[in-house]
């Protein structure tokens, strides 16, 4: 029995109507399938986004066809597993969410980086929002025209009300409840010993190491909300969840 779903205060109530349109053009569809979460989104934001393109993000935003579906019983393996640059998860208003980059630091691109990966150097997307173009709610536009998140989307969180601010691609709830949730993440001190040298910034991803500890969030950004595993949006590195700990969803490939 497929029922439609709406997002209420952080949560998931039952047997509701979920698909809303304001005059952004946002529109975005939850619905339960069977022991699956699916929503189904143009990816445009519920909110005012910046000027695109601009200097350091030459693309429009353009109405997208996102359809995926996620496990409403996720399950915590023993073993984490990578997320790569691609869509992770989705947010509430139904924007994808990508902290990764496939940029890396490139001496012979006029940019600076390309998406030559031999450097070894992975370009961190908030680490240079600047140079990235992210506007104030944390994301860009790709070649596609997909509006995406790097960074928590505070004005999203807003205008959704509660913590939760979307789901992970293995089900998971991601949450935001800014300085109560602490990185295990720190940045590493002193020089880089090789590619763009420097000191460790955050503009990179190697910039950061796990380091956890006590009152930290584990390596995929997860921690416990009300007795419930869940994962967080920080505002500092990794910003989302950079692991799984469950199995994600097939529907986010190439998104």
């Amino acid at each position: 029995m497929n029922k439609k779903l709406v997002v209420l205060a952080g949560g998931v109530a039952a047997a509701a109507i979920a698909g809303y349109a304001t005059a952004a053009g946002n529109w975005v569809e939850i619905s339960e399938r069977g022991n699956q979460i699916c929503i189904r989104s143009n990816s445009i934001p519920n909110h005012a986004t910046g000027q695109f393109p601009n200097r350091g993000n030459p693309h429009t935003i353009r109405p997208q066809n996102i359809n995926v579906c996620v496990t409403a019983s996720p399950t915590k393996g023993s073993r984490a597993r990578g997320t790569g640059p691609g869509a992770i998860g989705i947010a509430l208003n139904g924007v994808l969410i990508r902290p990764g980059t496939a940029d890396y630091w490139d001496p012979t691109s006029p940019r600076g980086h390309s998406r030559n990966r031999s450097s070894g150097w992975n370009l961190e997307g908030m680490g240079s929002a600047k140079m990235l173009g992210m506007d104030s709610a944390n994301a860009h536009v790709d070649n596609r025209g997909t509006y995406h998140y790097h960074g928590a989307p505070i004005r999203a969180v807003r205008t959704q009300g509660g913590t939760q601010v979307g789901w992970a691609a293995d089900g998971f709830e991601i949450h935001y409840v800014g300085s109560r949730a602490k990185s295990g993440y720190r940045l590493k001190k002193g020089t880089r010993p090789s590619g763009p040298g420097g000191r460790y910034d955050g503009r990179y991803v190697e910039d950061w190491v796990f380091v956890g500890g006590a009152g930290k969030l584990d390596q995929c950004n997860g921690g416990t909300l009300n007795g419930q595993y869940v994962y967080f949006a920080t505002d500092t590195f990794p910003f989302y969840p950079r692991c799984f700990w469950g199995r994600p969803s097939r529907s986010f490939r190439g998104l």
